[in-house]
């Protein structure tokens, strides 16, 4: 195996792709504080292992909202995923189906609900930034609902559009800026350059229809902020609850007062997130904000968490916190950057067998049981 981590194909996937596409996938905010604490701060989770325990196997199945999956992670939306690869949320999807995992569609990435409901069967989870007009949030639900979609996942972690120097510097925009720069980063990687001009240019494919063509950061920030209304609030979530009939989860919760709301609102679940450290920098890290949550309303409502995990061992860390299910974002993004379509597959493999050994190792039946092996700090 060429690349037997995540680390491997993050390695890979930086030398694949132009610099302003890593660094769109890889950054975080101001200066990447919470980027780096997410990860840092899972690591400091220890766990206990019972080694004279009769233990013959270990289970990863993981049953969320009537479904059983066969891990107990999924495939986290990211916007713009056309930008790092061509093909990525196609490739992702795909392979999340294979798997038998979540994949979660982002309004603004590359691949529109209509093809991701076909390639999926239906079984595929749709994350909504809230529209600011009514009939825009409608028609999204609507287009959801017709895909066969599952579970509609509500952002509330982006009231503002994210500081991000990176971004700024390299005029990334939709298809990008052929700037000096950015021309020469792509001549520097002709696989990537041939592959998207055989593919077409990246677009927003679910917000084609609504959206004016061609814009530059700045402008896609005014967009963002025009276009959807990024508070979400009672009176925001209430019709989109009465209306929604399959499970609705909220994403972006970082406190127990909004989980509090969440399950008063008619919640199913919640996903505790920083928004992969790309919103905040002054926040806390995913796995520092779930202890609270897990502690208090484990058993209330579903909750879930991603930002940070970047391998199988981790998955196990957060589970053993409190969290129930696990989504990776960028660690999929890395494997499909670094290996094409047979990277997602090679991803949800690393983090089957990572989180397999773990379990064997510490003698743990399944992984509803990994509470039990967390060490608590003092």
């Amino acid at each position: 195996m060429k690349y037997p981590s995540i680390e491997d194909l993050r390695a890979r996937a930086q030398q694949k792709i132009p610099r302003f596409a890593f660094e769109y996938l890889d950054g975080g905010c101001n200066e990447d504080v919470n980027l780096h604490k997410n990860t840092a701060e899972i690591r400091e989770i220890e766990l206990k292992p019972y080694y004279l325990t009769d233990h013959t196997a270990s289970s990863m199945k993981t049953e969320l909202f009537g479904h059983v999956y066969d891990a107990p992670f999924g495939i986290a939306p990211i916007g713009l995923q056309g930008l790092m690869w061509p093909g990525s949320p196609e490739i992702l999807a795909k392979a999340a189906r294979k798997h038998n995992i979540p994949f979660v569609l982002s309004t603004v990435t590359t691949a529109d609900l209509e093809t991701i409901g076909k390639l999926t069967d239906g079984k595929f989870w749709f994350q909504l930034y809230h529209p600011a007009e009514n009939s825009l949030r409608d028609d999204l639900l609507d287009r959801a609902e017709a895909a066969g979609c599952e579970v509609l996942c509500i952002l509330c972690d982006v009231p503002s559009f994210g500081y991000r120097p990176r971004d700024i510097r390299n005029g990334l925009a939709m298809p990008p800026k052929m700037t000096f720069s950015n021309i020469l980063q792509i001549l520097g990687r002709p696989e990537w350059a041939i592959r998207t001009l055989l593919h077409g240019q990246p677009e927003f494919a679910n917000m084609k229809k609504y959206m004016p063509k061609r814009m530059n950061m700045s402008a896609l920030g005014q967009y963002m902020n025009q276009t959807f209304s990024g508070r979400v609030n009672e009176a925001k979530i209430a019709p989109i609850r009465d209306r929604w009939k399959g499970k609705l989860v909220l994403k972006g919760v970082a406190s127990e007062e909004d989980t509090d709301l969440a399950i008063r609102l008619g919640f199913d679940g919640v996903i505790v997130s920083n928004h992969g450290g790309r919103q905040l920098d002054a926040g806390q890290s995913s796995v520092h904000s779930l202890a609270p949550i897990a502690e208090k309303h484990r058993g209330n409502i579903r909750i879930m968490l991603d930002s940070g995990i970047r391998s199988g061992v981790d998955i196990a860390r957060v589970l053993a916190s409190g969290a129930e299910f696990t989504f990776l974002g960028r660690s999929f993004m890395y494997g499909v950057a670094a290996m094409g379509e047979a990277g997602a597959d090679h991803v949800a493999e690393i983090l089957k067998k990572q989180l397999a050994q773990v379990l064997d190792q510490i003698c743990c039946k399944t992984v509803s049981d990994l509470p039990d092996h967390l060490i608590k700090s003092k």
